[in-house]
């Protein structure tokens, strides 16, 4: 059974939860891309959803305000740290193991999501984030802006071309405190696999646990569920299930 629930009064403010038909193993926010733009909603995730309570988690598909429809910076982590806080408000949900999956720019936010409580604007922090997945994720917003991904879309999303805030970059906000899985396809050509290999290998240099997953194909075989990518995926969603 899938249940919508808002949480704000924004018609993009809601996110759509699947319980599986089992105990949970834990809670995944599921946060899909599209480069923070409002062409592309949570219906990129639905699939990850539906797999991830199949293999017995709960999923919290979430959808947020994006460039075209209210969002950009900061209202698109607003909305991000305001829908994951809402878990504390459904029933029967065990909150001991949080992760956040995000995909492209969800992969950003998924990441940011972890670091948010060190941040005024965005605490109290009432549901923390224990581990993270991004898929091919777009985790150095200034690489991205000078290489143009997506065409121009980091300047959409912070603002402009002079719109700068490190507190929305995770390359900027390391060692994240919590572990974290860079996913990213060998032939992806829209966010190169740089962005990820990057990443984990200076947030292992800060400290931190990080560890790059390479896997076979382009940027969207991490999102379908059919693929060895997003098997490889639960295999890491496993060990956070066991503890390792």
């Amino acid at each position: 059974m899938i249940e919508r629930i808002r949480y704000g009064a924004h018609p993009a403010q809601f996110a759509d939860l699947h319980r599986p038909a089992g105990d949970s193993r834990g809670v995944v926010v599921v946060i899909h891309g599209g480069f923070w733009r409002a062409a592309y909603d949570l219906g990129l995730g639905e699939p990850l959803a539906r797999s991830l309570a199949e293999e017995g988690w709960t999923a919290w598909n979430l959808e947020y305000r994006r460039v075209g429809n209210g969002g950009g910076a900061p209202a698109t982590v607003d909305d991000v740290a305001a829908g994951i806080d809402a878990l504390a408000d459904v029933a029967d949900l065990d909150l001991g193991t949080v992760v956040t999956l995000g995909h492209s720019a969800g992969g950003h936010l998924a990441v940011w999501a972890a670091t948010r409580g060190r941040h005024p604007a965005w605490q109290p922090v009432r549901v923390p984030v224990t581990g993270v997945i991004a898929q091919a994720g777009v985790l150095d917003l200034r690489r991205a802006r000078a290489d143009r991904l997506g065409d121009g879309a980091v300047d959409a999303f912070l603002g402009g071309p002079t719109g700068d805030d490190d507190r929305l970059d995770p390359a900027r906000q390391l060692p994240l405190g919590v572990p974290v899985w860079c996913v990213h396809g060998r032939e992806d050509d829209i966010v190169p696999l740089s962005q990820s290999a990057e990443f984990a290998a200076r947030a292992q240099a800060a400290g931190g646990t990080a560890e790059l997953v390479e896997v076979e194909g382009d940027h969207f075989v991490v999102i379908d569920p059919g693929t060895e990518a997003w098997r490889r995926t639960l295999r890491v969603l496993d060990g956070l299930a066991d503890g390792r």
